[in-house]
């Protein structure tokens, strides 16, 4: 898959409705003299032309990209419609409608048919225990993905239904993906540390027809009855008139119990001992995973789908509070994330490249298993945690597997820092070539200790901006050709286009700070919010007509380097993960004890953001530890551990303006401590702020 060759220019790309043509000067990181550019990451010089036709001839660049994949049937029509602007009617976006395409089969089929990888490991997987491993090839995942294609084919499973999956990072977890892409099924995996009632949640937006899940888990010395949340949502499904038909097991803690098996493919039993992990058994609705596979067939046919049919359904945080069904579709998400990875990553087949984002994310869904799969990489799929059993696992994993990309949340980086530099150092970490970050800005501090003591001063850092609603990277490095800043996200890939805009959407040029928008679509953009265009157009387009508005601030260097500035709706980014204060708040609000809560977020050392809440109590009710622990306790158990607030403050008012708004730019100030609050003129009480003041949380910066 190389890249397009220059072909000549015309005119710039523009927005509308139209069909259009396939803090300071930071100083900048060069690599140093051994890190060698591959030879199909360009020039410095060759990005810049590359990219200005990328932008201006899409239709030609990434036509030519796409000739590199399998097709049905070609596109028949125009290879890209859109409309950004919604002063000018619906916004819709259409890469190659009407061409056909499996990307299951682009990804597998093709690897071991056509392209002879039948024998290459596609993943190595590392349990939470070390010594708990095993390994597939792509023939062996090629085999269990048909087979578990034809157990849901046989659950009644068809193109176009919603599928929700439930489960830690073990192999069956990218075999039920790949599984509902080979049959034209989306779908739609929710995290294995989200609750039950987000789980609920999730299920009934999209209307999903099955549930895969799995009977328990280890994470790190955690015990999580996976079955049981996974029961507790089915009862909130059915209580709410939505019985799920059929629920499909994974035994994973209890796998020692089925022997090894013939493949070398299965995952080892568990080595930890466990307890008597009593795992709930509803008739006629929960399966075994290992008892349906035993009778199934081990040749699907792929189900051809248009290239602009939805591939999977991924919930984000909204700022309404309600979580938003991001849809993808098949052929231009398979376009971008099999390029973003090969260029971002300098992928060559040699390679064992390891992404440690959970696949419950959309980093682990485009970089754990359609981008690497669809280069024939070989990547590391890692269960446990970096701390388990100790501050050394994961560069003991790296020199275990050779391990060449590697790529993780700057929190896992600010994480590891607080333990020095002897645990990475006491390990080679020789393999080692490309250092990637993603989830949020790193902070210089962590960016250096990263490139000196784990990249040991000669690996290239490509720090990755984008969303779950981009598919792929948009802002980033290219190893060993754009010279770094540690912090910025540097330069647009191919095809991106942005702009940072002022209050008044105007376009600023030059050294500027502002929004975040993108011109035009790539393929990798978002489609819909499921079952909801109406928000997907106010969420994204609504605010500047003709633009794709980010949610972030963006500040823009003099050298052209693009810099993240954070969130500038109500969403806080806890450890790579968007949270909306907007879900917190109604958890908390939920508890008889509160009447109103305000959410913000405030800085961690380790976590990046935390989430600091303000809570007004109803007449009656006290103060104390024991409602603190309630809170946190119902923050857990409606949206999931990583929700859990580090500080609760006891708020008898809220600032507010005379028209009843909070004011949270005031309430994260005082969160801080910071007393430089700016114009208060509009608060209708301003003693509250000095009483918050006086009893805020005492807080770690």
């Amino acid at each position: 898959m190389g890249l397009p060759e220059e072909r000549g220019r015309s005119g710039s790309g523009s927005r509308g409705q139209e069909e259009a043509g396939a803090g300071g000067r930071a100083r900048s990181w060069s690599p140093p003299p051994e890190v060698s550019r591959s030879a199909h990451v360009p020039s410095l010089q060759r990005y810049r032309e590359l990219h200005r036709r990328s932008v201006e001839e899409p239709r030609e660049f990434w036509g030519d990209i796409a000739k590199e994949f399998y097709w049905k049937t070609l596109c028949p029509g125009p290879f890209l419609r859109y409309n950004f602007d919604v002063t000018k009617g619906k916004i819709f976006i259409e890469w190659m409608k009407g061409a056909s395409t499996n990307i299951c089969y682009n990804v597998l089929d093709r690897n071991v048919h056509e392209k002879k990888l039948g024998d290459k490991v596609a993943f190595y997987w590392e349990g939470n225990e070390p010594g708990e491993t095993t390994q597939i090839t792509y023939h062996e995942l090629l085999v269990q993905v048909c087979q578990f294609s034809n157990v849901l084919r046989k659950q009644g499973i068809q193109k176009g239904d919603r599928v929700a999956i439930y489960m830690p990072m073990i192999p069956e977890l990218v075999v039920a993906m790949l599984a509902c892409a080979r049959i034209g099924a989306l779908h739609s995996i929710v995290f294995a540390g989200f609750s039950s009632e987000s789980l609920c949640e999730r299920i009934l937006d999209s209307s999903c027809s099955l549930l895969i899940t799995t009977d328990a888990f280890y994470r790190g010395e955690k015990l999580v009855n996976l079955k049981e949340l996974a029961d507790e949502a089915l009862q909130k499904c059915q209580e709410k008139g939505f019985p799920v038909r059929c629920c499909i097991v994974v035994k994973h803690l209890g796998r020692a119990e089925l022997g090894m098996g013939d493949s070398p493919s299965q995952s080892p039993p568990i080595k930890r001992s466990c307890p008597d992990v009593q795992i709930s058994w509803n008739q006629g609705i929960d399966l075994w995973w290992h008892e349906l596979m035993q009778e199934a067939g081990d040749e699907c046919e792929p189900e051809w789908c248009d290239a602009e049919d939805p591939l999977f359904i991924l919930y984000t945080s909204g700022s309404t509070g309600k979580p938003k069904g991001v849809v993808h579709t098949v052929g231009g998400y398979m376009l971008y994330v099999a390029t973003t990875f090969k260029y971002v990553f300098d992928f060559h087949a040699e390679d064992v490249f390891w992404c440690t984002a959970d696949i419950g994310w959309i980093t682990g869904h485009s970089y754990v298993t359609y981008g690497p799969l669809a280069n024939g990489a070989t990547s590391v799929l890692f269960e446990g945690i970096p701390t388990y059993p100790d501050v050394n696992r994961l560069w003991s994993i790296v020199d275990k597997y050779k391990v060449t990309k590697f790529y993780t949340a700057p929190t896992a980086i600010r994480l590891l820092m607080k333990f020095g530099d002897e645990p990475v150092t006491k390990h080679s970490r020789a393999s080692l070539q490309v250092l990637g970050t993603v989830g949020e800005p790193i902070n210089p501090e962590a960016w250096l200790w990263y490139h000196q003591v784990v990249g040991a001063q000669r690996c290239p850092i490509v720090d990755t901006f984008w969303q779950t609603e981009t598919g792929g990277h948009m802002l980033t490095p290219l190893p060993g050709a754009t010279p770094m800043k540690p912090g910025s996200a540097t330069f647009p890939f191919f095809g991106v286009a942005p702009a940072i805009l002022n209050e008044s959407g105007e376009e600023l040029e030059g050294e500027a700070e502002g929004y975040l928008v993108f011109k035009q679509p790539w393929p990798g953009i978002m489609r819909t919010v499921y079952g909801n265009h109406e928000r997907f157009e106010t969420t994204y387009f609504k605010k500047f007509p003709g633009y794709y508005v980010t949610g972030d601030g963006c500040r823009r260097d003099q050298d052209g380097y693009y810099w993240i500035t954070g969130r500038i709706d109500d969403m806080l980014n806890v450890s790579g993960h968007l949270l909306s204060t907007a879900e917190v708040e109604s958890a908390l609000v939920e508890h008889e004890a509160v009447a109103e809560a305000a959410v913000v977020g405030h800085p961690h050392p380790v976590k990046g953001e935390c989430l600091y809440c303000f809570v007004t109590l109803c007449d009656g009710h006290t103060f104390s530890p024991k409602l603190t622990e309630e809170l946190k306790k119902q923050i857990r158990e409606k949206i999931g551990p990583i929700a859990t607030p580090d500080y609760i403050q006891n708020a008898p008012g809220l600032p507010k303006t005379r028209s009843g708004k909070i004011m949270r730019r005031v309430l994260r100030k005082i969160a801080q401590n910071d007393y430089d609050l700016g114009d208060t003129s509009t608060v209708a009480d301003p003693s509250v702020i000095s009483h918050l003041f006086s009893h805020r949380c005492l807080t770690i910066q």
